[in-house]
């Protein structure tokens, strides 16, 4: 294959663009807000197109910490709406995206003379528990749970409370979202900025100006009219929103609160875990999680202000990782992890939504995980919530559109957010599939529904194959590049695989590399130069930002 196929690729993606008539709903931002805003439009036979200024999950999307939970703490806090919403949208998605939303089994281990005590985390439990319908808590006693979990700290030990939530790879999330929006007549462009709102001369928006900003068309812009612009981009919502305030010459105050959250990656040996562990920080009393992901464990969150945004990735400081590690090892008193011991890093911005009172705010840990949308002279704008309730912002947000656009609502009887008909014939007697290991079947079912056959279709029989000792098999690097808008080597490493995040060196060592480079000369018609100049790219960026930090 020659040079021209990533060219022709990235044409064919932009074609929509030349469409003559307004669109009806224009979505800036291709994180899992947008995509879920997408899905719901277009279902409802609306001619929507999404962009997104970098890659599609780049933002926060790609960068949670992986768990589409109910929140135990909003009950803590008396926000029984938020953790109920949240609890139901989690059995909808476990329901309905299996293989790519899974239950994951969590506990909270109880010291004498610590917060919580037994009684307390265990009603809490038996409620959260009864919002969802579900019976998953249960208590284990000191000598069961220790003989099953050695590693952790066994002074002053009572036993453990054991409960569920989900676990899922959120880009993943993103991309199965906009296959079922893209399913229904959505479009959706990566690597395309929205460089200005379009507006009458009263001020309404009626489009925007979009840039390419991928390297084969980095000159070229387009500008769209559309009947409702929905702007989905989390923490950097202000942005257009002060434009568009600018336009009848309204006083506007900034919103969002971008609060950053980090992680660390170490391997399934250094810290073996099947299940999640919740626990305190020793030193301010922050929740934190300790659990197995994609064959490794993660450790996560920390919750800290972060400095206003601009377009560049965010990284882990010292600081955080120093804190992550004190966690863990408090904990896991016998285990002694290090930075040595660190595969990878992520850091991603939450967009907390402030009340502008910064004199007396609370911790970013504290603050409400509530969504608002807001309309400015025809700019929906929509930001904060939570991964686990997307489909509940969508629908805000539509009701919102409603004021400025007829929505025909007949359409959504049928309410599954994700398409029924994944396990298609043409698959069940697909010998490459039924040859797979069944939990690979399920894993992919649930990451490509409605795509699948056509992965399948362009695997070759060495493709089929585990990376190493992850849960991607090569065919889905193959299947990225060719059908999913990869235009940089971190799309195809950090965002359609993990593999970037779970594998030494960034996934970057000889043999897997030299694997990687040939799918790229395949699929993208990458050759020699153009393949190390995203090789530096991509190794620069992951040393920098999904990596320790310099000491």
């Amino acid at each position: 294959m020659n040079r021209a196929n990533q060219y022709q690729q990235r044409q064919q993606a932009l074609a929509p663009l030349s469409r003559s008539d307004p669109w009806d709903m224009l979505i800036i931002g291709g994180g899992i807000t947008g995509a879920g805003i997408a899905r719901e439009a277009a279902r409802r036979g609306l001619a929507v197109l999404l962009i997104e200024q970098k890659d599609f999950a780049w933002g926060t999307s790609s960068r949670s910490s992986k768990m589409v939970h109910g929140g135990l703490r909003y009950i803590a806090s008396g926000d029984f709406k938020t953790t109920l919403h949240s609890v139901r949208e989690r059995e909808r998605m476990l329901n309905e995206a299996s293989g790519l939303v899974n239950e994951m089994h969590y506990v909270m281990p109880h010291y004498k003379g610590k917060f919580p005590p037994p009684w307390i985390f265990n009603n809490l439990l038996r409620v959260y528990d009864k919002l969802a319908g579900k019976h998953y808590f249960k208590y284990v006693k000191k000598d069961a749970f220790l003989s099953l979990n050695p590693h952790i700290k066994q002074d002053k030990f009572l036993g453990a409370s054991q409960f569920s939530d989900a676990v899922t790879d959120d880009s993943r999330l993103v991309m199965r979202v906009l296959d079922e929006a893209i399913h229904d007549g959505a479009h959706a462009i990566n690597y395309l900025k929205a460089e200005s709102l379009i507006t009458t001369e009263q001020g309404l928006v009626v489009g925007a100006t979009l840039k390419d900003t991928s390297p084969q068309h980095s000159t070229h812009t387009y500008d769209v009219q559309a009947k409702v612009v929905v702007s989905a981009t989390g923490a950097w919502a202000d942005t257009l929103r002060m434009q568009a305030s600018q336009q009848t010459e309204q006083t506007f105050h900034k919103q969002i609160r971008p609060s950053r959250g980090s992680h660390l990656v170490v391997s399934q040996e250094r810290l073996p875990l099947n299940q999640a562990y919740t626990f305190l920080h020793p030193v301010d009393k922050r929740a934190i999680f300790v659990f197995p992901w994609e064959n490794r464990t993660v450790l996560g969150t920390t919750d800290l202000d972060h400095p206003p945004l601009d377009d560049t990735e965010v990284g882990i400081t010292n600081a955080e990782v120093d804190y992550l590690l004190t966690a863990t090892n408090d904990l896991f008193d016998d285990v002694d992890i290090s930075r040595k011991d660190v595969i990878s890093s992520w850091a991603g911005v939450r967009p907390l939504i402030s009340d502008g009172n910064d004199g007396k705010r609370v911790s970013p840990s504290k603050e409400k995980r509530d969504h608002s949308v807001w309309l400015d002279n025809n700019l929906v704008t929509v930001s904060g919530g939570k991964l686990t309730t997307f489909r509940l912002i969508a629908l805000d947000v539509l009701k919102v559109c409603q004021k400025v656009l007829e929505l025909d609502e007949s359409a959504t009887q049928d309410n599954m957010s994700y398409s029924s008909q994944v396990f298609s014939k043409q698959t069940s007697i697909n010998p490459k599939f039924t040859a797979l290991p069944l939990p690979l079947q399920q894993r992919l079912k649930g990451f490509y529904g409605l795509q699948l056959d056509t992965l399948l279709e362009l695997a070759h029989d060495d493709d089929l194959a585990y990376v190493t000792d992850s849960n991607t098999i090569w065919a889905e690097i193959r299947f990225a590049a060719r059908y999913e808008q990869v235009i940089h080597l971190d799309d195809l490493l950090l965002r359609r695989t993990r593999l970037g995040l779970i594998l030494p060196n960034g996934a970057m060592t000889p043999l897997i590399s030299q694997r990687v480079k040939q799918i790229c000369e395949q699929e993208l018609g990458w050759d020699e130069q153009k393949w190390q100049q995203e090789a530096d790219r991509y190794q620069a960026l992951w040393q920098r930002y999904y990596y320790l930090p310099a000491a």
